[in-house]
């Protein structure tokens, strides 16, 4: 039914275990998965041009090794179901958007990912980038919570 499955992951639990589950899916599928971390950029306010550069480059430093790290743990544990993966790290404000225009480059159809589950106010505030994926995908979104 489903030949690519999405796995857009942020290296918490309840990512970790929505990971598991996607995996499970792609090896009773046959599909090959996707995992996707999305690092925002650095934002630091009212602080000089040059310590603004030296903390943005060693936000980002260390925000690509974090995601690399992370999505290589991943990666073995989808190599250990027999599930072909690949991993992509993409920096980007609007993570929502990020995950469904790959999702829609890379031929998915699926997008397989966890909520954290927020509801009330701390929704309103923060948002939920689940809420986001589902309102403007183009494919199924299995959400796990």
């Amino acid at each position: 039914m489903f030949r690519h499955i999405l796995v857009p992951t942020d290296g918490s639990k309840m990512a970790s275990q929505a990971a598991a589950q996607a995996m499970a899916l792609a090896a009773e599928m046959n599909a090959e998965i996707t995992l996707l971390a999305v690092a925002e950029p650095f934002r630091m306010l009212a602080i000089d041009s040059d310590e603004y550069r030296n903390q943005q480059q060693e936000h980002e430093r260390t925000a690509a090794s974090n995601c690399e790290a992370m999505l290589l743990r991943q990666k073995l544990r989808a190599s250990d179901k027999g599930v072909l993966c690949k991993t992509l790290v993409i920096k980007s404000n609007d993570i929502a958007k990020t995950i469904v225009d790959t999702a829609d480059s890379l031929d998915c159809d699926l997008i397989a990912m966890a909520t954290h589950g927020r509801s009330g106010l701390s929704s309103l505030l923060m948002g939920s980038v689940a809420n986001g994926v589902i309102a403007k995908a183009h494919i199924p979104v299995l959400v796990y919570r």
